[in-house]
């Protein structure tokens, strides 16, 4: 066996693609929360529905979403074999449990990816699936007068079963056809049990990054005392609080919109 799988055969290599994958995914909740932060346009779901259709069709960005779907699965398999790995290394535990400095999300990171990738399975099923391979979802036509940039919108019915997006100008209108995500979102928003669901998840996601942020730059070795403090800002402010409330407050306003 090779020195490179040795390495990433052991704790440490798996410790490391965790790290790895848990950085790659923290850069796509900055992207993912600036896409969904149109859902807060007063336009009929326009520009997200334009955004939707975007991302499901420019193949740089599809490629992207599969290395995205692996990240997840690798992460959540390597954390599953470490947690597995260190509990048959002790299978009975200490008769008293000596005091620890570890906080509260480092101790129960297993149960907060838990809480998260069930939520990633709803969430995916309910949105990116039903979007990409069911045929439940309406159309809708937006119309925007380009002298007066006034957008009227109706429904749309395509006169071809794979129709997914057109765009064409006529009379100095532009014409818009998409796919109308934004109308399952205010379906499933409107429910309270998942708008609890929803943000009982964004709570796991602030702790799980709390810890898992800063964790990873110290798996990878990149530790200073000039830039830990700078990591610590970043992982506390940006991962654990101003993310996870910018997409919970999406289901909570949608759902009192729907009252």
């Amino acid at each position: 066996m090779s020195e490179f799988k040795q390495t990433f055969n052991s704790s440490l290599g798996k410790k490391l693609i965790m790290a790895l994958t848990g950085l790659f995914l923290c850069t796509f909740l900055i992207v993912h929360l600036g896409g969904n932060l149109l859902l807060f346009k007063d336009d009929q779901g326009f520009a997200f529905n334009s955004y939707a259709n975007f991302l499901t069709h420019f193949p740089p960005i599809e490629v992207i979403a599969y290395l995205l779907y692996l990240s997840i699965i690798v992460h959540a398999v390597y954390a599953l074999v470490l947690t597995i790995k260190n509990r048959r290394a002790r299978p009975v535990g200490y008769a008293v449990q000596p005091k620890s400095d570890a906080s509260w999300s480092s101790k129960n990171m297993g149960l907060l990816g838990s809480i998260l990738l069930l939520f990633i399975v709803i969430h995916m099923g309910d949105f990116w699936f039903t979007y990409k391979y069911n045929n439940i979802l309406g159309f809708k036509e937006y119309r925007t007068n380009l002298a007066t940039n006034e957008t009227t919108v109706s429904d749309y019915t395509p006169q071809v079963a794979d129709f997914e997006r057109s765009i064409s100008t006529e009379n100095n209108v532009e014409i818009v056809r998409v796919k109308d995500l934004h109308a399952r979102i205010q379906s499933s928003f409107s429910h309270l049990w998942y708008v609890a669901f929803y943000v009982i998840a964004m709570g796991a996601v602030s702790f799980h990054l709390l810890h898992g942020f800063q964790s990873a730059f110290r798996t990878l070795g990149w530790v200073h005392k000039k830039y830990t403090p700078i990591v610590y800002f970043f992982g506390t402010w940006l991962f654990a609080v101003i993310i996870p409330i910018g997409f919970a407050l999406m289901p909570i306003i949608y759902y009192l919109k729907s009252l």
